[in-house]
């Protein structure tokens, strides 16, 4: 079948299904770059920082669970599964890191978070570096 280059520059076009993404993806991974500072803020002694660590990791978690949302949107809307796969991992991290750091277990949840930060920007090099194509239906 011959395409014309107006057909494959529609097909490369980027969807507003693509571009909620990228902006949760966006705004997780300033909310989560946000969050080694306040503890920093806190370990030099402003004993706020760490109320606002607290205030950051709500944030983080809550933006991280719409970005699951929009994850699940583009699975089934653009029919590309790899960024609900990578939203899962970071977002189970990114839980399990919370109830660490609530817990006192900084032995987890210092070297998890720099895990997690590492995951969250390859992830949002990856969604920003090309557009998300949706996949044809294979038959089964």
């Amino acid at each position: 079948m011959v395409t014309s280059s107006l057909g494959s520059a529609a097909a490369r076009r980027t969807r507003p299904t693509e571009w909620v993404f990228r902006a949760l993806v966006s705004a997780h991974m300033a909310a989560i770059a946000g969050q080694p500072v306040l503890a920093g803020v806190y370990l030099t002694g402003d004993f706020d920082g760490l109320r606002w660590h607290a205030v950051g990791a709500d944030v983080v978690t809550f933006i991280g669970y719409l970005q699951v949302i929009a994850a699940i949107v583009v699975w089934v809307r653009l029919r590309q599964v790899w960024p609900f796969l990578a939203t899962m991992a970071v977002v189970a991290a990114e839980t399990v890191q919370y109830f660490a750091g609530l817990d006192g277990a900084l032995w987890l949840h210092i070297p998890l978070g720099v895990v997690t930060v590492a995951a969250l920007v390859v992830q949002f090099i990856a969604v920003w570096r090309r557009p998300l194509l949706r996949r044809e239906a294979r038959d089964a």
